[in-house]
């Protein structure tokens, strides 16, 4: 019970998190760092030579916080190592405010309650540090097992666009990127939630990925946890191996009868091997093994990068910002919505990533962007790339200091605007009018400098006739959040001009098309038959009929097309 009780986080109200549930673990607590790498040495030692295993997954879904004591004198440790110098760290943090300066480290805790808010940059740095101090706990068992087996990669788990860890850090210590995938399947926009998670995770892997976990049906933490209806499991695992997954899995192999999650479906669910969801599993288990050669290991490019970056996600949702309407994870999945509808394949980048073979660079939100960032994304359009950026993008540092200006004057320079005056953001549901749309979520008060290219004006209210979209050479700026079928128009036309084509023109609503090496998948996500109009005669490794110009699919039906 003493050793438990030294591995337990608190909250930020300084409660302890107790045993009992699950993650009731410090990152920072020796004694857990001590038995987990003992455990894990003795687990290593003992199946290093069994003839099964094929892969190392390390711990499960990382996501833990803690402010305690041990992980306070962590949080310092960190500090030092980031900053050298308290000088240096007040200077981030602009401890200059309120009079918050410290004159000694150990006077620095985390981010616990306060009575008003607390310091943005300290919570972020302390974002920062929780993600590296759980990947330090990965890292060290992972070098255990690797020790003992290095031939057999390792892998954790990520939760789908988690904000709690750095993904594009975490990725880079793993060899087989890995990710858990819930889409509701009571959401009319569950397919497309699902395409950003695949797409992300593929970019983090750089090419073929692992559905770690998806549900065979219902899950257990929702309100109301409705189960998959006939074949959208078959149609959702597609979708994962058309964007780049080598390996479908499951959470759960048997439904448990007792626990927190017994009501979580499973592969052998409580109806048995009858049951429906075990009988749609064995089918698809069949399909795959038709495709399974055709497409292991195979990779296909995007000719479209949308940026996200954690820190400025860790930035963007700071208390005290202009408006809590605007959830930047929202404002990302609204524009990669859009290029989904609108058919254009998408790949994920670091805005620091190389991104000179991508036709366009779509940046979402990044209110926080560090100089190299900037540079790049400079460089980028200088060499002849296509920029599209929404607002509150560049408006501060990598301290989380606010440009002068509102926005990074290279970036003011790049998109035309000469002044940004104010920002005018909007209540839930309110929309301001544009010439051929509606805005939602934000406007800006902006004055558009006299090189502009082209401008859509706001129209009526206080921003009558001010640009609400600019273009200046091939970089555009969106200053609101059109509404989902004018954003895909925008981008389509955006996309079209930067020479970037749907991967199959003319698809009916509902259906989508990806490509995976030389394979062509279409995927229905409708209830009713449509008929799609494909390329030439080509085979469907599904079914081994050919396709001769035209194919019809059923409800949720999908097709695997080779030439």
């Amino acid at each position: 019970d003493v050793y438990k009780r030294q591995t337990l986080p608190r909250d930020a109200d300084g409660r302890t998190e107790w045993w009992g549930g699950r993650q009731h673990f410090s990152h920072s607590s020796a004694t857990y760092r001590h038995y987990a790498a003992a455990i894990t040495e003795d687990l290593a030692a003992r199946y290093a030579g069994h003839p099964a295993l094929t892969l190392w997954h390390i711990n499960n879904e990382y996501c833990t916080t803690d402010h305690g004591d041990e992980a306070a004198a962590a949080f310092r440790r960190w500090l030092r190592t980031r900053y050298g110098s308290l000088d240096a760290l007040n200077t981030a943090w602009g401890t200059a405010f309120w009079s918050q300066g410290y004159d000694t480290w150990d006077g620095i805790l985390p981010p616990r309650r306060a009575h008003y808010l607390n310091n943005p940059a300290q919570v972020l740095d302390f974002r920062r540090f929780t993600s590296d101090m759980l990947l330090e706990c990965y890292i060290a068992e992972r070098d255990i097992v690797a020790r003992h087996t290095p031939h057999i990669p390792v892998t954790t788990n990520f939760m789908p666009l988690w904000i709690g860890q750095d993904g594009w850090r975490w990725a880079g210590q793993e060899d087989v990127v890995s990710v858990d995938l819930y889409p509701d399947p009571g959401d009319p926009l569950g397919a497309q939630h699902g395409a950003l998670v695949q797409d992300l995770t593929r970019s983090q892997a750089n090419g073929p990925w692992m559905l770690m976990e998806q549900a065979a049906g219902a899950v257990s933490w929702r309100r109301v946890n409705r189960p998959k209806p006939r074949g959208l499991n078959r149609l959702w695992s597609l979708q994962a191996v058309a964007r780049g997954a080598d390996a479908v899995c499951y959470f759960q192999w048997r439904q448990s009868r007792q626990g927190a999650e017994k009501y979580h479906s499973a592969m052998l669910g409580h109806a048995g091997e009858e049951g429906r969801s075990h009988q749609e599993i064995r089918q698809l288990g069949a399909e795959l093994a038709l495709i399974g050669a055709e497409v292991a290991g195979r990779h296909s490019r995007a000719e479209v990068a949308v940026l996200h970056d954690w820190n400025a996600w860790w930035a963007g949702v700071q208390e005290g910002r202009p408006s809590a309407e605007v959830d930047p994870a929202a404002v990302l999945g609204a524009w990669h919505r859009a290029l989904w509808e609108a058919n254009v394949a998408t790949d994920f980048a670091h805005p620091e990533h190389d991104l000179t073979g991508y036709a366009l660079v779509v940046v979402p939100q990044l209110h926080l962007l560090t100089d190299a960032a900037i540079d790049n994304l400079l460089a980028y359009v200088d060499g002849g790339g296509t920029l599209v950026a929404g607002f509150l993008t560049g408006v501060a540092d990598e301290d989380d200091r606010v440009r002068p200006g509102g926005m990074d004057a290279r970036l003011r320079t790049l998109f035309g605007i000469r002044v940004l005056h104010e920002w005018w953001p909007l209540d839930a549901g309110e929309t301001v009018a544009c010439d051929g749309f509606l805005g939602t979520l934000w406007s800006e008060e902006i004055e558009a400098a006299d090189d502009v290219s082209e401008t859509v004006p706001y129209q009526g209210g206080e921003l009558d006739g001010m640009p609400a979209v600019l273009r200046r050479g091939r970089a555009w700026y969106v200053s609101t959040l059109p509404e989902p079928d004018a954003l895909r128009g925008l981008l389509s036309v955006v996309a079209d001009d930067a020479g970037v084509r749907p991967v199959l023109a003319g698809l009916p609503a509902g259906v989508e098309a990806v490509r995976r090496g030389e394979l062509l998948f279409l995927l229905h996500h409708g209830r009713d038959p449509v008929t799609v109009d494909v390329p030439g005669t080509q085979r469907d490794l599904l079914t081994g009929e050919t396709v001769t110009g035209r194919l019809t699919l059923g409800r949720y039906g999908a097709a695997v097309l080779k030439p």
